[in-house]
């Protein structure tokens, strides 16, 4: 076994000093290579905790929404479903790096692999939709957005009151568990209902999602048991984030020409 003195060249400890999973064997750069070992194995659980996503917080308090979503309701649905989600998602992209790098949007789009989704499309969607659905909601929500998400409305829908009767037809007739989105088309320039079951969302074919509603059972069953009417109409009344609303929209306008802005004449 090859032995160092401290008046040994350096070359002569190469073996040991560049192999950080082996004990070093020089007395004199022991602790400064444990120190670069150390500092090395931190940097290393530092990238795998970037390469994952994390379990992003809603915008508010979890009983903020009360009374209209419990306390009780967002602990189950955030903090075990959302959480899940995640959880689920990080093991799967511990198993290799194919998917290294990308970011969830990103990710989604690559995993629905054109309609044929691989194994962690569901968690990524759920993921982002579920992000997304958090703010989309808003304590003191409801009522009628304003100014140019209105203006947009009312041309694409006839009126906020026929948006709004789509909206909770959409939510009523959608079959077994999905969400129901208002999204901007890019070709055609306009505001339009969508309705996607199990994970899917609007990003997959290149739509931007305005708000959302989960209409997955375990949205609401806690509050409204069955009733789905009642949670549809609770979301639009009372809930409905039409501040996180317009500024998704203003950002959407930087990449969709929605015709030349209307300027307040004083």
């Amino acid at each position: 076994m090859a032995s160092c003195s401290s008046s040994a060249p350096f070359t002569s400890c190469h073996q040991y000093v560049n192999d950080f999973s082996r004990q070093l064997k020089c007395p004199g750069l022991s602790h400064s290579r444990e120190l670069q070992k150390a500092q090395f194995l931190r940097s290393q659980r530092a990238s795998k905790v970037l390469a994952y996503y994390g379990l992003k917080v809603p915008p508010y308090k979890l009983d903020a929404l009360e009374p209209y979503l419990s306390q009780r309701t967002l602990e189950m649905h955030w903090g075990k479903h959302h959480r899940n989600y995640v959880e689920g998602l990080n093991k799967q992209l511990e198993k290799n790096d194919v998917f290294y790098g990308h970011t969830l949007d990103e990710l989604i789009k690559v995993t629905y692999n054109s309609g044929n989704p691989l194994p962690e499309f569901n968690n990524a969607a759920q993921v982002w939709n579920h992000d997304f659905f958090w703010e989309s909601m808003q304590p003191g929500g409801g009522n009628v957005p304003k100014l140019g998400l209105l203006e947009q409305i009312e041309k694409d829908f006839g009126s906020f009151t026929n948006f709004r009767e789509k909206f909770v037809e959409a939510a009523l007739t959608l079959f077994g568990s999905g969400w129901v989105w208002l999204v901007l088309k890019r070709r055609e320039r306009r505001l339009v209902m969508v309705k996607t079951s199990n994970a899917v969302n609007p990003l997959v074919w290149d739509d931007i999602p305005i708000i959302c509603l989960d209409m997955w059972e375990h949205a609401y069953y806690l509050d409204y048991k069955n009733d789905k009417g009642k949670y549809v109409n609770v979301f639009m009344n009372h809930l409905v984030s039409w501040n996180a609303a317009a500024g998704r929209m203003a950002r959407a306008e930087a990449f969709v020409n929605l015709g030349e802005p209307r300027i307040p004449v004083a």
